[in-house]
């Protein structure tokens, strides 16, 4: 008799599906990684230029790009330093509250988000056997279960 499929505990459909959403998760990341070095720019990066040109002309504070963040991480000032430094964005001290500060899109950034959004269909190309009936099936499913997670740990 095999001892190692003794000892061997079988995973539950639930381990599976965890293991397969956390393997899929990091896999697509590390192909957005690889799709964003072309374009200097890592995901994070990204995520707040995307903000930033969600909500051009307005400003936006640090604190709001940390809460619609993907990701989101307590170093926003730091990833609009960085983006500053490459002429993709801009800030300034918010002018009724001098605690925060506002960040804008340049217009450099604009370009190169569009350039990037342009060409995002090749990253989407991965899902390509993937129908749209079966991607909104997927999509709807994640989020149910993003959802109803965070009823359950508060």
């Amino acid at each position: 008799m095999d001892t190692q499929t003794n000892t061997q505990k079988v995973k539950s459909i639930k381990e599976q599906l965890r293991a397969n959403v956390l393997y899929s998760a990091y896999w697509l990341s590390d192909l957005t990684n690889e799709f964003l070095k072309h374009y200097d720019i890592t995901q994070q990066q990204f995520n707040v230029l995307t903000i930033l040109g969600e909500q051009h002309p307005e400003p936006i504070s640090t604190k709001q790009i940390r809460e619609r963040m993907i990701i989101s991480n307590s170093d926003t000032s730091r990833l609009i330093d960085r983006l500053c430094d490459k002429g993709l964005a801009w800030k300034r001290p918010c002018p009724h509250d001098r605690r925060l500060i506002q960040a804008f899109i340049h217009e450099k950034g604009q370009t190169l988000l569009a350039e990037i959004n342009e060409n995002m269909h090749k990253l989407d190309d991965v899902m390509c056997n993937i129908s749209d009936v079966e991607a909104s099936a997927i999509n709807k499913l994640l989020n149910k279960m993003r959802f109803h997670a965070k009823e359950k740990m508060v």
